[in-house]
């Protein structure tokens, strides 16, 4: 693959949309649809990065492209997601900025996916060592187990995010990473009693169901039947490509990484059980003596479910029975009990379990907390990464996508207003101009953030004495939003809006920065209230469950609170706003998600759904804020390097500060000094035309550049070969003079020769008696040479000048001499001269026994064991052939004395046998035998080392003394060899050390001459074999 060097190499359309010309939302669209078809998903404003969901995967995230992008400028290579995360990560490690990165977009343009990879690439960078990648382990897992408990499928998304997540990563001084703290942000909790068509319940009730043992889900008393539970929508209760059990046990894992106690994960389980079980729960209407309704259980089946329950969570029947049939309130001094009907049963049965799943899942995000903490108080760097719902327009839009999109207008106002800071500051650090821009424009819905707002008026109404319905709400909004420019209602006094038929009269319409939203007016205000009746949370309290017991610690009576708790709007309002406090003190990095298309598929893009995301998202004025003044900057050093071959001043190299390169480089271009602007580290050019002229320019020199370099390189290949053939003429033509001089005086000489020859036979007549004698004499001549190749003898040369001839007849005919001698051997006569050539290899001029061996054939079979009827037990015991058959001392282990043993050499084996019951004794693959050792003296002891660990090895290596030696050592070489495709080592020297019993006993035999008379050490006498016993370190 072809490297860039730079963002404009080898660009497909445009990599940095402030370089795009025209600007304008066409072109915009179309740019990111060329490099969208390319499989180029990112693309750049400036520092901000533009990720396209490509719904599959792509081979951009190997660890060799986390090399490639590492410390690398942020300009370097084509627009990645890394780059941005090393641009972030480099910036916090080196120059001491906090960073965050801000991830956004709408539900299913890959926010979630682009969290992880920041993450997964910081990890990959950082630092290593155990308690580093420990902390970077749990980082990571904690996204898993946070994905199956907050995330769901959705109709645009399969694991769409159903709450806001915000981790701050800490660093030490030197980048590596020491821990993290976790925010949560709304949880979605309506969608675990009620789920729109085609979407599911949170993944981990269909991951426990898929893929819990049957252990598991005995113990926690459910059944594998997605049908069987209410709470669970069956329409999507399969995804194509997600395995649910599979997950599962990623889940599993990632808890008990992260910290999870066996117990507490089995806790977990309990508690999901317990709010699946609940939606089975049915009522019915039963009519009191004072003609009010009370609520009962349904069925049979209903009370088995609510029994289940309380085993689960160690609640008493009874208790809980009663909290769904009454409530009691509470006023100063005074309690008065009031029942249930069936639709608040209900609302009471759904109300609990939405707080037991979002309290769970609260504990769950700070029980993480507490395990990837930082665990030292030193002073810590900190990197943001926000993964926060995206901006929300359903068919049906309730409280919790106005919220959302609540926090999508705040979130849109900070990047507004951090880019353009990021902006003026980065004009006055370089001292270019005076920059000054008007963002109001982008923010249209202001009214949200103030204490006259929707959701101020929300938290009013439900505070308000009297009866208060969603109803009473929307009038009241209608009142006080009548005539803003950015609310709609039918009902509203605004006269435009009473004949608008696409706008129903229970809903009102609210124009957000990405566009009108419809939100129907129904729940609201349950929905804010988010009320659990102190019934349910002094039974939940009651629970002999600890977990249960600690998510409703109101329930306790000793600390009951009369005081009305805040609503859900407002303490959503008040955790966005210290979010934006938190950010605001960060450095920001920016990406934006868009999702190509609704379907979920690959290689499609809609223009019209990019086009309404290109919108709300602003990123036309990000561009626009990008321009206003100058669209391009780069330092001076990176500028002088790209574009320095366009001048002759600065090319090839360039003398003095890279600024002044540059001024130089266009001044000699004659660019107008309008377009362009020295900064003090910086060179800030103000259309995107100029840039594009200079790479045309670069590109065009370039090309002129590599047909100098061709030229200059045909020019020295082609002086090259005609230097190599100038001197391969000279060289052959020396030679062919040489040859030609020696072939005329050789045939000069044997012209000489033969009159020389005529002459003397002139001169000298024979006659035919002598000349016969004089033949005879020559054939029976001493000078004739031997058959025998061992005969080194050779005549004399007649002449010097045939000295290379007589020396070459002399090689020839002992080759001849020597096939000759060959020939007349049999197969038989050839393996033994093999085995006599293996014994000179391995003991000639090492083995003082050796000359006394070459003359004594290697018979093998000395016992003749197959004809001697004594060794006729030993003959049955073994089926293969049988190379060696001799009776050797074996030295024993205890004492040193010799005993007489068998020792058979077959194939596969060594085996020692008795030699007079003829019983196996011991046998020893040849895969065990590691080496054989012997002295270099007169004598016959070798020793047999064995592997350690084997079977054979347990009573240590043998010794051994033997009259063949030499034999028995070559044939146990050569079979070794043969079977093992491995050469035996054998070891030659007067000291080595063999082991009796592994591994505590050492035996060190030394050999040493010695006269057996006087005792003292000499070169030819009797052998003597010293023991030396070493038991762990002393020697005796």
């Amino acid at each position: 693959m072809e490297t860039k060097t730079s963002l404009l190499d080898n660009m497909i359309g445009v990599g940095d949309m402030v370089l795009l010309e025209p600007l304008n939302e066409d072109t915009f669209i179309n740019n990111l649809k060329k490099r969208f078809d390319h499989s180029e998903i990112y693309t750049y404003i400036g520092s901000v990065v533009i990720s396209l969901n490509p719904y599959r995967s792509l081979p951009i995230y190997s660890p060799e492209k986390v090399e490639e992008y590492r410390n690398r400028n942020f300009y370097e290579l084509s627009p990645h997601i890394f780059a941005l995360s090393d641009e972030a990560y480099r910036s916090l490690r080196d120059q001491d900025k906090d960073q965050c990165i801000l991830i956004t977009g709408e539900s299913g343009a890959g926010k979630t996916e682009a969290s992880k990879l920041v993450m997964s690439y910081v990890a990959a960078v950082c630092g290593k060592g155990a308690e580093v990648n420990q902390v970077k382990e749990q980082l990571l897992q904690s996204n898993p187990v946070l994905e199956a408990f907050g995330n769901a499928k959705t109709v645009r998304n399969d694991n769409s995010s159903r709450f806001g997540k915000y981790m701050d990563i800490e660093f030490d001084f030197k980048g590596d990473p020491l821990g993290g703290v976790i925010s949560n942000y709304l949880l979605e909790k309506s969608r675990v009693v009620k789920q729109p068509r085609g979407e599911r319940n949170f993944h981990i009730f269909y991951q426990i169901l898929s893929g819990g043992s049957e252990d598991l889900l005995c113990k926690l008393k459910l059944e594998r039947d997605f049908s069987r539970y209410n709470y669970l929508g069956l329409d999507s209760a399969r995804v194509n490509g997600v395995d649910d059990a599979a997950n599962f046990r990623t889940v599993r894992n990632a808890m008990q990484i992260v910290g999870f106690m066996d117990h507490e994960t089995q806790s977990v389980f309990e508690v999901v059980a317990a709010v699946l079980k609940l939606g089975n729960i049915e009522f019915k209407p039963e009519s009191r003596v004072n003609g009010l309704d009370e609520s009962k259980i349904k069925d049979k089946n209903g009370k088995v479910t609510l029994k289940e329950i309380c085993e689960l969570t160690g609640i008493d029947q009874s208790v809980l029975e009663r909290a769904f049939s009454f409530r009691t309130v509470e006023a100063k001094q005074e309690k008065v009990s009031t029942t249930l009907n069936v639709a608040q049963a209900y609302y009471a049965r759904d109300a609990l379990a939405k707080n037991l799943y979002s309290r769970l899942f609260s504990w769950l995000v700070t029980r993480i907390n507490e395990s990837i903490k930082a665990q030292t108080k030193v002073r810590k760097k900190v990197m943001g990464v926000l993964d926060i719902y995206g901006f929300e327009i359903f068919e049906e839009n309730s409280f919790e996508q106005f919220i959302i999109n609540y926090c999508n207008e705040k979130l849109q106002q900070i990047f507004i207003e951090l880019t353009l800071k990021e902006e003026q500051e980065e004009y006055i650090r370089e001292v270019v101009i005076k920059f000054s821009f008007s963002y109001a424009s982008f923010l249209i819905f202001l009214k949200l953030q103030n204490q006259t707002g929707i959701l101020a008026m929300l938290d009013e109404e439900c505070l308000r004495p009297g009866t208060v319905t969603d109803d009473t709400f929307l009038e009241k909004l209608n009142q006080i939003c009548a005539t803003h420019q950015h609310f709609e209602s039918r009902m509203s006094k605004c006269s435009r809006f009473l004949n608008d038929t696409s706008l129903p009269h229970c809903c009102f319409r609210i124009q957000h920065y990405a566009g009108k939203v419809m939100y129907q007016v129904e729940g609201f205000v349950d929905k804010n209230n988010d009320l659990l009746y102190r019934d349910l949370s002094q039974a939940m309290w009651k629970a002999n469950h600890s977990l249960i017991k600690d998510l409703f610690p109101e329930g306790n009576p000793a600390k009951i609170n009369l005081k009305r708790p805040p609503t859900a709007g407002s303490q959503f309002k008040a955790s966005v706003a210290t979010l934006m406090k938190n950010l605001q003190t960060k450095n920001p990095n920016y990406i934006r998600c868009i999702k190509p298309n609704d379907k979920k598929a690959a290689h499609i893009f809609n223009d019209a759904l990019v086009c309404h995301q290109v919108r709300y998202l602003g990123l036309l004025e990000n561009v626009r804020v990008r321009r206003a003044g100058y669209a391009f900057r780069q330092p001076y050093e990176p500028c002088l390097e790209r574009y320095k071959m366009l001048c002759k001043q600065t090319w090839p190299h360039w003398r003095g500060p890279a600024r002044d390169g540059v001024k130089v480089l266009f001044n000699d271009l004659e660019i107008p000094e309008e377009e362009y602007s020295f900064g003090r580290s910086k060179i800030f050019i103000r259309n995107p035309r100029t840039l594009f002229k200079l790479e045309d320019l670069r590109k065009q020199r370039l090309e002129d550049l590599a047909t100098l370099i061709q030229k200059i390189y045909r020019g020295w290949k082609c002086r090259t070969h005609f230097l190599l053939m100038k001197k391969s003429q000279i060289v052959i033509a020396s030679w062919y003079r040489r040859y030609a001089q020696q072939k005329k005086y050789q045939k000069i000489k044997s012209s000489a020769i033969v009159v020389q020859s005529y002459i003397r036979g002139w001169k000298v007549s024979l006659t035919s008696e002598s000349l016969s004698f004089y033949l005879h004499r020559l054939i029976q001549s001493k000078h004739m040479p031997s058959l025998s190749p061992v005969d080194k003898n050779w005549p004399a040369r007649p002449y010097l000048f045939l000295d290379s001839t007589h020396n070459e007849l002399k090689r020839i005919f002992h080759l001849w001499r020597c096939k000759k001698y060959r020939d007349q051997f049999t197969d038989q006569q050839k393996l033994v001269y093999e085995e006599k050539l293996e014994a000179s290899e391995l003991f000639k001029d090492k083995k003082a026994l050796y000359p006394a061996s070459v003359g004594q054939p290697f018979q093998g079979a000395y016992l003749e064991i197959s004809k001697n009827p004594k060794y006729k037990k030993l003959k049955d015991a073994v089926d293969e052939k049988i190379i060696i058959a001799e009776v050797v001392n074996k030295i024993n282990r205890a004492n040193g004395k010799a005993t007489s043993r068998i020792f058979l050499l077959t194939n596969s084996n060594v085996l020692l046998a008795d030699q007079k019951s003829g019983n196996i004794k011991s046998e020893v693959p040849l895969g065990d035998v590691t080496k054989v050792s012997m002295s270099s003296q007169n004598d016959g002891f070798f020793a047999v080392h064995l592997k350690e660990g084997s079977g054979a090895a347990g009573k240590g290596d043998f010794l051994f003394s033997s009259d063949h030696l030499i034999e028995m050592a070559t044939k146990l070489y050569r079979t070794t060899l043969s079977q093992t495709k491995q050469k035996l080592n054998i070891e030659i020297s007067d000291e080595y050390v063999y082991f009796f019993v592994f591994p505590s006993e050492q035996h060190c035999s030394s050999f040493v001459c010695q006269d057996s008379n006087t005792g003292k050490r000499k070169h030819c006498a009797c052998w003597v074999l010293y023991f030396c016993d070493i038991y762990y370190g002393n020697t005796f």
